[in-house]
């Protein structure tokens, strides 16, 4: 009956935790007010550094703060499904500025000697990290 309503892992929060006691505090409904360590706290990305939002259910819910169900397969390039699955830890492993993520490199994972050689056939071929991404937006050949 709340605009808040108690979904998830704020089922098992105390109502001490938000409202106080005795009964006095309207709780804030935003996400930050409550998980604002959390935030500051995060490096995996580094949410602060990075210039994330504060409204934390635009990738997280109330069931699971990890994984978070920010949609980086259907939005960008896909790292939970297909052949990048389970191939990565942080996404510095890709991502080479914190504070900029649309920064990013392949050659971690995919060499020159590894990958010229399916490219011989390729016309303007080039070993950078924005060529691989015009022509494998979605990972696949």
């Amino acid at each position: 009956t709340t605009a808040f309503p108690l979904t998830g892992a704020h089922v098992s929060v105390t109502c001490v935790k938000c409202h106080g006691s005795p009964w006095k505090n309207q709780p804030p409904s935003d996400c930050n007010s409550c998980h604002s360590a959390d935030y500051a706290g995060t490096t995996n990305p580094a949410h602060a550094t990075a210039g994330f939002p504060t409204a934390c259910a635009s990738c997280h819910n109330t069931s699971v703060w990890q994984p978070s169900t920010f949609a980086h397969d259907s939005q960008y390039f896909p790292i939970y499904s297909g052949s990048h699955a389970g191939r990565w830890t942080l996404c510095a492993d890709c991502h080479t500025n914190p504070s900029a993520f649309s920064v990013f490199s392949c050659f971690k994972c995919h060499s020159k000697a590894q990958t010229d050689p399916h490219h011989t056939q390729v016309s303007g071929y080039s070993y950078t990290s924005s060529a691989c991404y015009s022509c494998h937006p979605k990972g696949r050949t």
